[in-house]
C-alpha cells in the first residue's frame, strides 16, 4: 500500500519533477541539520494546494516545519519550477499522444487603456 506522500507525489510526477528542481545547495562549511528530504516537502506543498489549509496548519506527518515547506515553496517558485514541470507534463502527455489540442482555450486579460494614453 502506497504511503500518504507516495499518494500525493506518485513515482511518476516524481520524476518528472526531478527533471526540473534546482539542486540542493551545498553548504561548504559542512554541518548544521539535516536538509528536509524534496518529495516530503513537495508532497507537503500538494497538500497544501489540494486542501486549502494554511501553512501553519500543515500538519507534522510530511517531517518539515511549515516554514521549510513554505521556505522551499518560494525558492521553488522563484526558480520557475511550476511553470517547468508544467512544460514538461505537457511535453510528456503530448509526447504519448494524450492531449487534443483541438479543446485548448487561450485566456487573455482586457485592461482599460489609460485616458488620451497611447
Amino acid at each position: 500500500m502506497a504511503s500518504f506522500e507516495e499518494r500525493l507525489v506518485p513515482d511518476e510526477l516524481w520524476e518528472l519533477f526531478q527533471r526540473v528542481v534546482p539542486p540542493a545547495p551545498t553548504r561548504p562549511q559542512g554541518g548544521g541539520r539535516r536538509r528536509a528530504d524534496d518529495r516530503s516537502v513537495l508532497a507537503a506543498i500538494v497538500f497544501v494546494a489540494t486542501t486549502g489549509c494554511t501553512w501553519r496548519q500543515l500538519p507534522p506527518t510530511f517531517g518539515a516545519s511549515w516554514q521549510t515547506v513554505h521556505r522551499r515553496f518560494t525558492q521553488w517558485t522563484a526558480a520557475r519550477v511550476w511553470a517547468k514541470l508544467h512544460r514538461v507534463l505537457l511535453d510528456e502527455l503530448g509526447a504519448a499522444g494524450e492531449l487534443d489540442w483541438s479543446r485548448c482555450v487561450i485566456d487573455s486579460v482586457s485592461v482599460r487603456a489609460a485616458k488620451g494614453g497611447i
